[in-house]
């Protein structure tokens, strides 16, 4: 009889817990009798209609009326799956928004979204999103992190983000190395395993990590004006472009653009890794102002842009530049004796930077603007992609805006891109990431997730800028790098006769 006892007590006890559960698993408000509405939900992000990778970041959003209390969200797949989340955020699970994509692939993926605004409840016009059949398999994206505030300090970082989390980590900081500078944070076609980045001010250097080996340079010689930065690896990994400049800023007085950044002069050089050489060609150390090397995907060609020399900053509207190629022999490590220009800026009064092929040579993508060297500083900076089989160039509407957009590098199987845009406020570049078919069709693109987005922009004081993939987390020893730059030793690179 005790026995029956304590078993009908134990029984009750399960039954109580396990209601209590299932209480607080249950939304914390029903939706009542909503009024619907014609319109689509105004969300931040905006991911109304945006195209995403299988296994990305849940999409979670908040009302973009900061009035709404709470939001109903319900989320069904074409091909099968639901989730269903209520809260001030549409927190999806990791988990199960990973199964419900990866079910989904090359479908659709369809939200309802009800919101509750002063007790009363709206359900909105169905909104979808695309998951497209192109898989993302690269594990994350570095970038730099820093405050628009002009001058060193603030934590200047390199991060790494793991696109299919939440999860940030620190490669460098600037608490790491005080009074710092430090950027161009720069893998060999997505593969951190060779890795190249630039420390400015004292104690300056140029890294370049190869199989886990840091060697800290000297990039200026007796023959170049300055150490490299805006750096590129040939995709067999021997040899890295850098241009050799100095950059300044000028500052408006009044509304409109805040800041010119401009270079008062700019060459660039390769430097073979092997022999710790450069290799220079009077071609690229002119008068002119040559920038942003990239490779060709089969390595055989160098794309970079060059400007007319200008009294900058007094003649800073003048600055146009011409996007050009030059051929180069991996081989001998020699460059050719002729350049082509694809497009002339000053004939076509835009200037045309920042080249990027894609990795697997079928797109060029570059900023176009109206001038400067500097795109992230300009408004009407574009990205713009040429067919490199047709020669034949468009802009790229579907991923741009009314405001900047450039920073850009591709995955690296060539059918996503990220890149940066101040679009969300005219200040702050935040990052977003874009997919592009065979034909060159591009989906709209969608901000970098975020657990808690509203909160977390609203908290963070940084702009996102030199994005680029990693096909695998970076393994970096911070401390030796600490202890590399204090030690002021650096190994003397030198010219190729």
């Amino acid at each position: 009889m005790m026995r029956k006892l304590t078993f009908y007590i134990w029984m009750a006890l399960l039954m109580v817990l396990a209601g209590c559960s299932g209480l607080l698993k249950q939304p914390s408000g029903s939706v009542e009798q909503p009024s619907s509405v014609a319109e689509q939900p105004s969300i931040y992000p905006d991911y109304v209609g945006v195209t995403i990778p299988v296994g990305i970041a849940p999409l979670n959003f908040n009302a973009a009326d900061e009035q709404v209390d709470l939001l109903d969200v319900v989320v069904r797949g074409q091909k099968g799956g639901e989730m269903h989340v209520q809260g001030d955020v549409a927190d999806f699970d990791i988990d199960e928004w990973h199964r419900l994509t990866a079910l989904n692939r090359g479908a659709d993926l369809v939200f309802t979204v009800c919101m509750r605004k002063d007790g009363r409840w709206s359900q909105y016009r169905d909104f979808r999103v695309h998951v497209s059949p192109f898989a993302l398999t690269d594990y994350g994206v570095t970038y730099r992190r820093i405050a628009p505030g002009y001058e060193v300090g603030g934590n200047i970082g390199i991060y790494q983000r793991d696109i299919h989390t939440f999860k940030e980590y620190a490669i460098l900081q600037e608490s790491a190395l005080p009074g710092r500078c430090f950027n161009c944070h720069t893998p060999n076609r997505t593969d951190p395993s060779a890795f190249t980045l630039q420390i400015r001010g004292e104690g300056g250097g140029t890294l370049v990590q190869k199989d886990g080996q840091q060697v800290w340079l000297n990039t200026k010689t007796d023959s170049t004006k300055a150490a490299g930065s805006y750096a590129y690896w040939h995709p067999a990994g021997r040899y890295c472009a850098y241009a050799t400049n100095s950059v300044h800023q000028s500052f408006f007085v009044g509304k409109g653009q805040r800041i010119e950044a401009y270079h008062e002069f700019s060459n660039i050089v390769v430097l073979d890794t092997r022999t710790n050489e450069l290799i220079l060609s009077p071609l690229l150390q002119t008068d002119w102002l040559e920038i942003f090397p990239a490779f060709s995907a089969d390595g055989r060609y160098l794309y970079y842009s060059t400007s007319p020399h200008c009294s900058v900053p007094a003649e800073y509207e003048k600055v146009k530049c011409s996007l050009c190629r030059i051929p180069f022999d991996a081989r001998t490590g020699r460059f050719g004796e002729r350049v082509d220009t694809l497009l002339n800026g000053p004939a076509l009064d835009k200037s045309f930077t920042l080249a990027r092929p894609s990795y697997d040579g079928r797109w060029l993508m570059y900023c176009q603007s109206s001038r400067s060297n500097f795109p992230v500083c300009h408004k009407d900076a574009d990205l713009w992609l040429m067919d490199l089989q047709t020669g034949r160039a468009r802009s790229l509407d579907e991923a741009n805006s009314d405001d900047t957009e450039s920073y850009h590098n591709w995955s690296s199987d060539s059918h996503w891109f990220v890149f940066s845009s101040k679009r969300d406020d005219g200040m702050y570049a935040r990052l977003y990431f874009a997919c592009i078919d065979q034909q060159g069709r591009v989906g709209k693109p969608f901000m970098l997730p975020q657990r808690h987005p509203r909160k977390y922009y609203a908290a963070m004081f940084d702009s996102y800028n030199c994005p680029d993939f990693t096909r695998v987390k970076v393994s970096f020893d911070v401390r030796k790098a600490r202890r590399e730059v204090f030690s002021d030793k650096r190994v003397q690179v030198g010219v190729r006769k």
